[in-house]
């Protein structure tokens, strides 16, 4: 995978997983997906993808805040884009204050995805210019 076009895609539901890959590989990106926490750290440790698009309910065990806390750790300039059904005001906060670089609801039909094709690209173009 190369980091100018990577994204990594983390969700429990396959079927999303998938339909997300598609989309985005068939939009240039170089995609990477996962259900495995343990994947997700590897991958954000080799620093193989600047873009994380992460489920919100991806690990039962571990509460998004937290594993979001754990990830910008591994890597304070990766981009999570969280995509979730519904967040409680407390959690929401608590995700923001962990430094999320967008926060998406979950698509309801493909038209929807759009959204987070636009949060990806101004992702990848803050990355951008961080570099430069």
């Amino acid at each position: 995978m190369t980091r100018d076009r990577g994204i990594l895609i983390a969700d429990r539901d396959s079927d999303y997983r998938e339909q997300m890959a598609e989309f985005f590989a068939d939009a240039g990106y170089e995609v990477e997906t996962t259900d495995s926490a343990v994947n997700v750290l590897c991958s954000i440790l080799d620093r193989k993808a600047p873009v994380l698009v992460l489920g919100s309910d991806f690990d039962k065990k571990v509460a998004p805040a937290n594993l979001i806390h754990l990830l910008k750790k591994c890597n304070r300039k990766l981009a999570i884009i969280l995509v979730s059904d519904a967040e409680s005001v407390t959690q929401e906060r608590k995700i923001r204050e962990e430094g999320i670089f967008y926060h998406a609801l979950r698509p309801q039909k493909t038209e929807d995805n759009e959204e987070i094709r636009q949060a990806v690209e101004c992702a990848f173009n803050s990355a951008g210019k961080a570099r430069g």
